[in-house]
């Protein structure tokens, strides 16, 4: 397994964590099977999107955060409820394909790192399974 270190810088973002985890998966030395991308923090996520455009991750953003607003008479006493929420909506994990030792992803496609109580030190597990 590798461990990704992240260091976010806002409270809300997505970062391209797709460098990192190609050479987790060549690190992990398997030529076609499985890549389990996990974060282990309950306010934070993994995704797959587009990586091309800049403006799908603000947009990402600002519609997560019209749907779960920061403040919002939450009673959790942290004051980062929409933070927990917006995790589970998004995920703490995504399986990639590997194939010829590479993720299985589309022309446009990243994987992502979703941070939604930042800024904060996280980390991203990459397990990678042979066929």
């Amino acid at each position: 397994m590798t461990t990704i270190t992240i260091d976010s810088r806002q409270r809300v973002e997505l970062i391209d964590i797709t460098g990192e985890v190609r050479a987790a998966i060549r690190t992990g030395g398997i030529r076609d099977g499985l890549a389990l991308v996990f974060t282990p923090h309950t306010t934070a996520a993994i995704t797959i999107n587009e990586n091309a455009d800049p403006d799908v991750t603000r947009d990402l953003v600002m519609a997560l955060n019209k749907l779960v607003p920061h403040d919002d008479n939450y009673r959790h006493a942290e004051g980062n409820s929409a933070a927990h929420v917006q995790s589970s909506l998004v995920g703490a994990s995504e399986t990639l394909i590997v194939q010829g030792g590479a993720p299985l992803l589309g022309t446009w496609q990243g994987v992502y790192f979703c941070e939604f109580d930042g800024p904060r030190r996280r980390q991203v597990h990459v397990k990678v399974i042979g066929a």
